[in-house]
């Protein structure tokens, strides 16, 4: 006869409830995610030119427009928070020690977060006319 072992039980109700928590925003991010990332490839790939069109004028256009700049933070916070999740999950299944599964931990949503603040602040400071010489090669993004 097999026998199977019993599972290991949460550290704590707290711990259950975090877990709960996470569990939910997976399954609600991916779906959101994949509406995101579909969109961002259709507009980016399929219409217009295609990919040919794709150079600094075109994010700069892009980006020039708040919906867009939303729209890809969003995208951003969701895949960053979504992954590093994920990462979560794998070291708590797989790590034994607490004290190493504690750092591994704090080291993911350390660099999460300072990725979400790098990317969020690339995104939404963007100017591509900080460059006199823009104007020369972005005509129609940095008129006025």
């Amino acid at each position: 006869m097999v026998t199977i072992e019993t599972p290991r039980s949460p550290r704590s109700r707290k711990h259950a409830k975090w877990e709960k928590w996470g569990w939910l925003y997976m399954r609600y991010s991916g779906v959101i995610l994949l509406v995101l990332i579909f969109g961002h490839l259709f507009i980016n790939l399929y219409s217009g030119e295609g990919i040919k069109a794709i150079d600094f004028a075109f994010v700069a256009g892009k980006w020039a427009d708040p919906f867009w700049q939303v729209y890809d933070v969003s995208m951003l916070w969701l895949a960053l928070i979504h992954g590093t999740n994920g990462m979560r999950t794998i070291v708590n299944d797989y790590t034994e020690r607490e004290t190493v599964r504690k750092r591994l931990n704090y080291t993911l949503w350390i660099v999460c977060g300072a990725l979400i603040i790098l990317g969020t602040l690339v995104c939404v400071t963007f100017d591509p006319c900080i460059d006199q010489n823009a104007v020369n090669y972005l005509p129609e993004v940095c008129k006025g």
